[in-house]
């Protein structure tokens, strides 16, 4: 069939059609009334003699209820509502316009029903019948892709609709599933609903499927593992359409289509903030992010822009990460309140004038080193940037009333085994230590890892992947929390606003991830084969690495905080007089820069990362202590 090169599309055409087809209706309505005998000649002069009122009024009719406005390539019930609209008030008023004149003298009535009904038919008709060819052109044409569409909802409903409008004819709608039962059997668009997500993979065989479309913007995370799983199984490309809160306008494109990503497989749950309480704590305040440079303090920084702050202060030690975000935020309409300041947490003087001289309203502190294998044999430089950079930003923060200083921690500070985990929860103590001898309320936040973050492990298995592998992993049965890193920013907002000082709040980082199964689907993402073409090697776990991260200390009790993704664990007692000792041991060492006494200090501030290694509490781990750890 060769291509259709009708031009209805124009109005003057449409108008032309529209025109003609009203003659054409009105006669052939009188032909049916004498049940398509010879017109009397007296009847079909009269009809001849009102045929510009009809064409007048029905034309004016049509006009202004915008039927030339329409695209024919479209058309829709919408369209077919507005000509029986256009036609039915056109019809009355060319009746009432002959009765104010002749008193409808050798007019049969039964004609204006008739009339109404053939022109329903014609200017309807004309417009669905071109979409249908169309529609039937592409179908014919070119050697396009077999889709299932998981979900006949509304969202399916407009799926199918660009599938079959769409010129380029790369794809054909072949069916649906849907889990509702009673959408079974239902045709939609003329796309057979063939039974529910467990049939895909039949559907698949049986139909000779090549694309699975998901069109569940507003499934949750359990649901949407759930289908990708079975999606898996087929071994076909599969797209799906973003978030209802992702999706512009609420309208379903082609456009919004995109393979399944890594969050996806996650299935992490959208967020359900009080953005009236954070905007009460943000905005017309003067904010500071420490870390704004890094992956959750740019993030933070993008948020708290959207609550419009009196003033943002950015601070970061790396010049690349500064200047890459004041790139990046130069457009924002706020940027004119942001001020830049490379500064190094641990400088005193430096974090105390930028204290004093902006008078931060709100501190989220975000800075830190969390390279686990890294900082293992790195002592002084993850303790001084860890906790002795966190005693100096808090103490500032108190010593100038900020009234509300915000922790970034991590599930590593629970039950340490590295060294990170142990200056994290030093870090958690300097806060809880603070809060109690200040009127700034310091609020320390707590979660697990994030999805794409610098270092993370998803950076260095893409990064293994574009080098062909293989990706490595330390252990078959690690596992770890994830979350995306807007959804922690947003969490940490969030905790800022039920804060009240004291509280070390928990986020809900759901349930872990196996990292050997994250592996294989960044792998299935990448379009390449487990085994063929890119491998797993197991490496063992790294000096200081666990098994399986934890969210809460065994003496640690939680209680709900009101929001789902949140709870709050009770902070265990401190000893305020051993607390001070111990950090001002530890600025007298890295003043020294004697390892071994900094060491000594901090697991005797975190006794459980001592009580974890067994090792000798006089020295730091040496390599022999290192490699006795990674094999134990």
């Amino acid at each position: 069939m060769g291509r259709l090169n009708w031009r209805w599309r124009t109005p003057s055409m449409v108008f032309i059609h529209d025109t003609l087809s009203v003659p054409l209706a009105w006669f052939l309505a009188y032909w049916l009334r004498f049940n398509l005998a010879p017109i009397p000649a007296e009847i079909l002069a009269q009809a001849w003699h009102v045929l510009p009122i009809m064409v007048v009024s029905q034309t004016f009719a049509c006009w202004c209820f915008g039927l030339y406005r329409g695209v024919w390539r479209f058309a829709s019930m919408p369209d077919l509502t507005r000509i029986i609209k256009a036609i039915l008030v056109g019809n009355l008023t060319a009746l009432l316009t002959i009765f104010l004149m002749m008193r409808l003298e050798h007019l049969p009535r039964s004609v204006f029903p008739l009339y109404a009904m053939l022109l329903i038919l014609m200017l309807g008709g004309s417009r669905f019948a071109y979409r249908w060819l169309k529609d039937k052109q592409g179908l014919l044409t070119g050697n396009p892709e077999r889709v299932l569409i998981v979900g006949a909802g509304s969202a399916g409903d407009s799926l199918v609709r660009e599938l079959l409008r769409e010129s380029s004819n790369q794809y054909t709608p072949i069916a649906f599933v849907d889990d509702h039962p009673s959408q079974t059997g239902r045709e939609i668009h003329g796309i057979r609903v063939m039974g529910t997500s467990k049939a895909i993979p039949h559907i698949v065989l049986k139909q000779h499927i090549d694309v699975i479309m998901i069109a569940l913007p507003s499934a949750n995370g359990a649901a949407m593992q759930r289908i990708i799983k079975l999606c898996e199984q087929t071994q076909k490309e599969v797209k799906t359409l973003p978030s209802v809160n992702d999706l512009v306008n609420g309208r379903v494109t082609l456009k919004n289509l995109r393979k399944i990503s890594l969050q996806d497989l996650l299935g992490r749950d959208t967020v359900a903030l009080d953005w009236q309480a954070i905007k009460h704590r943000l905005a017309d305040k003067v904010v500071l992010i420490s870390g704004g440079g890094g992956s959750i303090g740019s993030e933070l920084c993008r948020q708290v822009l959207k609550q419009y702050p009196k003033k943002l202060i950015i601070i970061d030690n790396n010049e690349y990460n500064l200047f890459e975000l004041e790139q990046e935020l130069k457009h924002d309409v706020s940027s004119h309140k942001i001020e830049y300041q490379l500064i190094d947490i641990c400088d005193a003087p430096a974090i105390w004038r930028q204290v004093k001289d902006h008078q931060p309203d709100v501190i989220f502190h975000a800075a830190a080193y969390k390279h686990v294998p890294l900082l293992e044999r790195q002592i002084r430089a993850a303790i001084r940037n860890n906790v002795l950079g966190t005693h100096c930003l808090a103490q500032a923060a108190a010593s100038h009333q900020v009234s509300q200083f915000i922790l970034v921690s991590t599930d590593k500070a629970v039950n340490p085994t590295n060294l990170m985990g142990a200056t994290k929860r030093a870090a958690e103590l300097v806060c809880q230590a603070f809060n109690e001898q200040s009127a700034t309320q310091f609020i320390t936040v707590r979660f697990g890892n994030v999805l794409g973050s610098r270092g993370s492990v998803v950076e260095t298995f893409q990064k293994q992947l574009e080098h062909g592998g293989p990706l490595t992993v330390t252990h078959p049965d690690v596992t770890r929390f994830f979350m995306t890193i807007q959804e922690a920013s947003q969490l940490i907002l969030q905790a800022l606003a039920l804060g009240q000082g004291g509280e070390l709040l928990v986020l809900d980082m759901g349930t872990p991830v196996n990292i050997a199964y994250m592996a294989e689907q960044m792998i299935h993402l990448a379009g390449k084969k487990l085994g063929d073409e890119i491998a797993i090697q197991y490496v063992g776990l790294r000096p200081g690495e666990k098994l399986h991260e934890e969210l809460f200390h065994q003496q640690e009790q939680h209680i709900s905080t009101g929001h789902a993704k949140i709870l709050q664990a009770m902070p265990r007692a401190l000893d305020m007089l051993e607390f001070q000792a111990m950090i001002y041991a530890l600025q007298a060492a890295s003043r020294d820069y004697d390892e071994t006494r900094m060491y000594q200090a901090l697991i005797k501030l975190v006794p459980e990362y001592a009580a974890y290694h067994q090792v000798i509490e006089s020295s730091p781990p040496t390599a022999k202590a290192l490699a006795m750890i990674e094999n134990a």
